[in-house]
């Protein structure tokens, strides 16, 4: 049987994470698969609404571009989903 596990758990899980700065040992000590918690942290909904996860590697600056860049794309892939579905039910008329 699969385990479900509540957002404040996920959000935990994410945050403790980022402070052990590894996604296996923090997975490792909550008895979950690396996986599972790395796309956790890729989720806004339990990473504190970023869209990407932060890099420490990168300037504020290189990682606001990366983040635009990611939400442009999004934005992008939704708009040409739309244009696809409006053609769907345009062709029923």
């Amino acid at each position: 049987m699969a385990r479900v596990f509540d957002e404040s758990f996920k959000k935990m899980a994410v945050e403790l994470s980022y402070l052990k700065d590894s996604v296996t040992e923090a997975a490792k000590e909550l008895d979950l698969a690396p996986s599972r918690l790395s796309k956790w942290r890729q989720d806004p909904r339990f990473n504190g609404g970023t869209v990407l996860p932060l890099n420490n590697k990168l300037t504020a600056e290189e990682q606001e571009i990366r983040t635009l860049k990611k939400q442009l794309k999004d934005a992008e892939l939704e708009n040409m989903i739309l244009k696809k579905a409006v053609a769907i039910f345009s062709k029923g008329d």
